[in-house]
């Protein structure tokens, strides 16, 4: 029995920043006339990006707040305050991103959601987001829950194919599945090139999506046909996450783009291999826009059109890197311009270096 893809809707914190204003904080921080300074300069100003959310609500205030002074210099805030916002923050934006899902899902209502995954890496609390969203949307006490922590950028696709097992099961199942990251909270400035590579990417933002056996009522989904994850060899130090004293530090190696140029080959042609198809049988290629870099190298790497990645070019443009939720944004674009009929591979990338792809139809 086919399973489905239904309704992505995403949600982002109000604030928002510019390139060049997340660059100033960055700077502040810095010796004027640097190597890092230098660094932060050029790598803000080649990132592909114009625009990133944050929860973060500092900027131009008279007296700033717990991450940012009123001159712009960035506080440190410890690894407790930070998970202090997220606490505050991610509750509602979960809340936001599921239920514009449920309102734009068509013959879906809240009390037919079975079961409710969610997934983030950027906070920690308990009962978590998983209880919130039963207690938030107003879902039986007996809904069940999953919650899917500190993954990463890849985190959407164990969600969806732990959503397509509990599909599999039982054929009434109806799951809902929200990704959330509030990556700007572990923002820190550093002179390390791979801390300045990350945080030019960094963002906030959730997205949601239905996944049931049902089909679609009259509106756009996307069939799931495949699910499937690797491991790129000799990659374990180059994608990293962990917990610091002033935040989660992110590992993110610069040789990570080339890594995937020299491997994504390897990996997608056996995923295609097994439904019959190649390369050219597929329209729209949504890749994870984990920076500009790696959009460019997994480009030559698959030797693909340029007009095949316009969505992860333009959610990176306008929202940047917002770890785990990223994928349901691209995949809401690609959605929306899609033709029935037409396959798409999804793919993200994580600690690992994992890879993680997933092969759609249009329906």
């Amino acid at each position: 029995m086919p399973t489905f893809l239904h309704s992505i809707q995403t949600a982002v914190p109000s604030s928002s920043y510019s390139q060049e204003e997340a660059a100033e904080v960055m700077l502040g921080s810095l010796e004027p006339g640097s190597r890092a300074s230098k660094l932060v300069h050029r790598i803000y100003a080649h990132s592909g990006i114009e625009k990133r959310h944050s929860v973060i609500e500092d900027f131009g205030t008279e007296s700033g707040g717990d991450f940012i002074d009123a001159h712009g210099h960035f506080r440190s805030p410890s690894t407790g305050r930070r998970n202090d916002h997220y606490m505050r923050h991610a509750r509602p934006l979960f809340a936001e991103a599921a239920r514009k899902s449920l309102d734009a899902a068509e013959g879906f209502e809240a009390h037919d959601i079975t079961h409710v995954i969610t997934a983030s890496c950027t906070g920690f609390y308990a009962p978590g987001p998983d209880f919130h969203l039963v207690k938030d949307l107003g879902l039986p006490a007996q809904t069940r829950r999953v919650h899917i922590g500190f993954m990463g950028c890849y985190a959407a696709f164990p969600a969806l194919t732990t959503a397509r097992a509990f599909c599999a099961d039982n054929p009434d199942a109806v799951v809902l599945v929200v990704c959330l990251e509030l990556c700007s909270l572990h923002l820190e400035p550093s002179e390390e090139v791979d801390d300045i590579l990350a945080f030019s990417v960094f963002a906030d933002g959730a997205a949601a999506a239905i996944v049931s056996n049902r089909q679609p009522a009259n509106v756009p989904a996307f069939r799931v046909d495949a699910l499937d994850s690797t491991i790129a060899p000799d990659s374990e130090e180059d994608m990293a996450w962990t917990i610091g004293d002033l935040g989660f530090k992110m590992v993110l190696s610069t040789y990570v783009p080339k890594i995937l140029e020299a491997n994504i080959g390897e990996v997608v042609d056996p995923v295609l291999d097994r439904a019959g198809l190649d390369r050219e049988d597929i329209t729209h290629w949504a890749v994870h826009p984990g920076g500009r870099a790696i959009l460019d190298k997994v480009r030559n790497g698959l030797s693909i059109e340029e007009s095949q990645i316009e969505a992860p070019r333009s959610v990176l443009r306008d929202y940047g890197n917002m770890s785990s939720a990223t994928i349901l944004f691209v995949l809401k674009q690609v959605l929306a311009s899609a033709d029935p009929g037409e396959r798409v591979v999804a793919m993200a990338f994580g600690p690992g270096l994992t890879v993680e792809t997933g092969l759609m139809e249009r329906v």
